[in-house]
């Protein structure tokens, strides 16, 4: 059985892997237990563990915040990343970590593949983006996946609820719903991520992947379908970024394209498809 040392163990994706690897012994340490920062005690807990797999589920990802704390920014999501990877690939342990769609300006115009050159607008992708580079300095084996809008049911106490359990709360409580209707990406639930992640451990194809929901929407078009497929009645207003004000800088268009991961046959299904897996046990 593969032993599989999890950080971020109680966030959206680590929660899915939690409860989705069940072919595999999972040790989920909380963030109080071990946050990534501490590499003394990261170091201390692979030697005592042994796993065959480190994955990083962990990160800053407040991406408003990073902009006022890139310091804690570029701890969180660069260098303990990079320290994590050197001490896995010197114990010879599979890592795993991921990244994000905003390494790139969103400029493309069309879903973006690992050969497209990152540009990220946000100090939060570009933190992401020096974390990706410290892993492949690094040396070792490992995966940097890159994803896009993950939502999922999540372990942790102070996690507030995803996009789509928002649009469906103000909307049922009779407040005015505005999505963003010029702002397209590929929004993956986690579920599906983490099926896809536990495919490609399995392999010896190391590198960067993108792995993300296929097909691009807007926001816009990703809410309207989250309230039909919920069996909601209530209107959604499209406005456009400007009108949403926020303290970093988002592309315009981050979709994502998955061909590299399918090219080692695993698939990532439709985001009306994520759509419809979040929301069964609701709707059953």
């Amino acid at each position: 059985m593969t032993r599989v040392l999890l950080l971020g163990g109680s966030g959206q994706l680590g929660t899915a892997i939690a409860e989705g690897w069940t072919d595999c012994e999972i040790v989920a340490p909380s963030h109080d237990e071990l946050p990534i920062e501490q590499s003394e005690r990261l170091a201390e807990y692979l030697t005592t563990t042994r796993p065959d797999v480190l994955v990083n589920a962990a990160a800053f990802h407040d991406v408003d915040r990073c902009e006022d704390e890139e310091e804690t920014a570029l701890e969180v999501n660069a260098f303990s990343v990079g320290r994590a990877a050197r001490l896995a690939a010197q114990r010879d342990v599979l890592f795993v970590t991921i990244s994000t769609d905003y390494v790139f300006d969103g400029m493309k115009g069309s879903p973006y593949l690992e050969s497209d050159s990152p540009n990220p607008l946000s100090f939060y992708g570009a933190s992401k983006l020096a974390g990706e580079r410290l892993v492949e300095a690094a040396g070792g084996r490992a995966f940097v996946v890159r994803t896009c809008g993950v939502y999922g049911s999540s372990r942790s106490a102070s996690r507030r609820g995803t996009f789509v359990d928002r649009i469906l709360a103000a909307g049922e409580s009779g407040e005015p719903v505005r999505v963003v209707a010029d702002v397209v990406a590929s929004p993956t639930f986690a579920g599906d991520l983490a099926v896809a992640l536990r495919k490609l451990i399995g392999t010896a194809a190391y590198g960067l992947y993108h792995a993300a929901a296929a097909g691009p929407v807007s926001w816009y078009e990703f809410a309207r379908e989250a309230v039909r497929q919920a069996r909601a009645e209530f209107a959604i207003e499209p406005i456009v970024a400007e009108q949403w004000k926020a303290r970093a800088i988002r592309p315009r268009y981050s979709a994502l394209d998955s061909a590299k991961l399918g090219q080692l046959g695993i698939g990532m299904p439709s985001w009306r498809e994520g759509i419809a897996a979040y929301l069964a046990p609701r709707n059953s």
